[in-house]
C-alpha cells in the first residue's frame, strides 16, 4: 500500500515539472531541485542542511499564496 502511495506522488510531481515552485513563505524559487523518497521536492541538487521543502502554488497558505503573487 505504502508504495502505491509513493508511486503516485512521484507521478504527481513528475506531471508538474515546469510549474512553479515556492518556499514555504511563498517566495518563488528558481534554483536547481531534488526529489526526496518520500516523493516531496527540496530545494538544491543534492541534499544538504540548507534544503528546504518546496511546495506549489496550490499548496501554500492563504497569506503565502498572496505574497506569490
Amino acid at each position: 500500500m505504502m508504495r502505491l502511495k509513493l508511486t503516485a506522488m512521484t507521478e504527481r510531481i513528475d506531471n508538474m515539472k515546469g510549474v512553479n515552485h515556492y518556499k514555504k513563505d511563498g517566495t518563488l524559487f528558481k534554483g536547481n531541485t531534488h526529489k526526496m523518497a518520500d516523493g516531496t521536492l527540496h530545494s538544491g541538487k543534492n541534499h544538504t542542511k540548507n534544503s528546504v521543502k518546496l511546495f506549489h502554488l496550490n499548496e501554500l497558505s492563504a497569506t503565502a499564496r498572496k505574497r506569490a503573487k
